[in-house]
């Protein structure tokens, strides 16, 4: 904390000649436009943050939050990973939007390492999809403006559109936003339309990362607020074998009947993993299984899992595109 503290008062003290700095080259009409949409303030699940002038130096600390910030025109100068994969960099939805200029990693998940944070002098950290703690709220505040998760959803439960537009009106982006909402909207009603079969469809989405243990996602997780959103419908017994605050249901060998859908999606990680889900005895009772209505889509290579999985404005267009033609083939 002590250590925080001290980068904290040479992040105070920096901020000005850095600020300043990073707007050289823009037109003076953009920079009127947005200073008139300063002070905002943002409710979030600590409270609410204002943030009085527009933010130059932001940090990502949500999982996907980088991809809206990205669309919304800005390069995050600090981001977290996952399991040490650099996945906020390597999906071809980010590629061209980051460019050569790839944030500083500072944690984990949700581990954050605040001393990196505050060296990277940020005048504003963004985490929506993320499970941020009060404490690391409140070291984070010392120093700098957090906008912490949506109140209205638990930790990693709110929709792809909300998030939006948080960070939107964090940037003082609003309008632009909700044009990225209503463009991707416009995408799925595209797909519902040509397709209105899906609406008298259910359908699941699961994953399995070791042997007899499976797991089946509920309308809070992106991958199964994706589908929705193509048109099908969920299947509410998952979300009721769920614990509380969960967005997966864990399943063993036995509990896989919930499963018996009319379209069933595997997001996984290796044709390994695919070969033992299908040789489970008790899947292969499944009806689903037998008339072959189970899809098997790779988390990466290509990246269509992943794609769906982010579930973000920068996500969807990719997303749409390669798991419709994948699924409309499935009779």
């Amino acid at each position: 904390m002590a250590t925080v503290a001290a980068l904290a008062l040479t992040a105070c003290g920096g901020g000005t000649d850095n600020s300043s700095s990073d707007t050289d080259g823009s037109s003076s009409a953009d920079a009127d436009t947005q200073s008139a949409a300063f002070p905002v303030t943002v409710a979030h699940k600590y409270g609410s943050t204002t943030i009085e002038k527009e933010p130059k130096r932001i940090v990502t600390l949500g999982l996907s939050d980088q991809d809206a910030v990205l669309a919304l025109g800005v390069k995050p100068v600090g981001a977290v990973d996952w399991f040490k994969e650099k996945p906020y960099g390597k999906w071809p939805w980010t590629k061209e939007p980051w460019g050569s200029d790839t944030p500083e990693i500072v944690g984990e998940r949700d581990e954050y390492n605040m001393e990196k944070i505050a060296e990277l002098r940020p005048d504003l950290v963004i985490a929506q999809y993320s499970g941020m703690k009060k404490e690391q709220y409140d070291t984070l505040s010392q120093f700098t403006k957090v906008v912490a998760q949506p109140k209205e959803y638990p930790d990693y439960g709110a929709p792809w559109e909300a998030m939006t537009r948080q960070i939107g009106k964090a940037l003082g982006k609003d309008a632009q936003a909700e044009k990225l909402i209503s463009d991707i909207g416009d995408r799925f009603k595209a797909v519902r339309d040509e397709h209105p079969e899906f609406a008298g469809l259910t359908l699941a989405v699961a994953d399995s990362f070791e042997a007899g243990k499976y797991s089946a996602f509920t309308r809070t997780d992106p991958k199964a607020i994706f589908f929705k959103e193509l048109g099908f419908k969920l299947k509410p017994e998952i979300d009721k074998l769920a614990k509380p605050g969960w967005n997966v249901a864990e399943l063993s060998a036995e509990k896989l009947d919930i499963l018996d859908v009319d379209r069933l999606v595997w997001v996984t990680s290796s044709t390994d993993a695919n070969d033992r889900i299908k040789a489970e005895p008790l899947y292969r009772k499944l009806q689903v299984t037998q008339d072959e209505r189970d899809l098997f889509v790779p988390y990466q290579d290509p990246d269509i899992g992943a794609a769906f999985s982010f579930n973000t404005v920068l996500s969807i267009p990719y997303a749409i595109e390669e798991i419709t033609p994948l699924i409309t083939a499935v009779e």
